[in-house]
């Protein structure tokens, strides 16, 4: 029998916010979707999801996008691991992270939020950190601006042309995760490229 795991992109809804940075994990898992031919579908936990293979006899992927905003993402997440029946340790999330480069992901298993508030959402409704992370670098605002408004601002020309290998890179290590565990996804993709 294939492991099940969930793969949970966050981002706030709708289209206003559909290129912001912070919407960056939502569209890293939409990428992941397009990539195993799965279709997002609308589900009752209050969320968009899609649910694939990594490959024929590999394991099942139940990709999420949840409804809520950023900061709402807990209850969504919740209710999907309790539907699938998953455990919080195939639990993996992808999300913006300021305190790493663009262009950059880090892969973590367990910890705090680290000033997130939507992995600090998703710790208060699962009731647990230990989960997978996905963290996708975004950067730090330039000059003075603030960071939330930096988070809610469109990526810029250059960093769009990039985007779709850091996109990529995102998608591959959650796969690796799937199937080799963190441990060996950490190796290959924490180390320096």
């Amino acid at each position: 029998m294939s492991t099940t795991w969930l793969v949970v992109g966050l981002g706030n809804p709708g289209p206003d916010y559909a290129g912001h940075r912070h919407n960056v994990g939502q569209m890293a898992v939409s990428q992941l979707a397009s990539d195993i031919g799965a279709t997002f579908k609308s589900h009752k936990a209050n969320a968009l999801v899609a649910e694939g293979w990594v490959r024929p006899g590999g394991p099942k992927l139940v990709i999420a996008k949840p409804n809520t905003f950023m900061n709402l993402s807990g209850g969504p997440v919740a209710n999907l691991l309790k539907f699938y029946g998953v455990e919080p340790a195939n639990l993996i999330v992808l999300h913006d992270e300021l305190d790493i480069d663009f262009d950059v992901i880090r892969l973590k298993s367990n910890g705090g939020h680290g000033g997130h508030n939507g992995l600090r959402d998703i710790i208060a409704a699962i009731g647990a950190n230990e989960f997978n992370r996905v963290r996708i670098g975004i950067g730090r605002p330039p000059g003075r601006q603030d960071a939330a408004d930096f988070v809610l601002s469109n990526f810029n020309s250059s960093e769009r042309e990039i985007l779709p290998h850091v996109l990529a890179h995102a998608t591959d290590a959650v796969e690796t995760i799937a199937e080799e565990g963190i441990l060996a996804a950490q190796q290959r993709f924490n180390s320096p490229a």
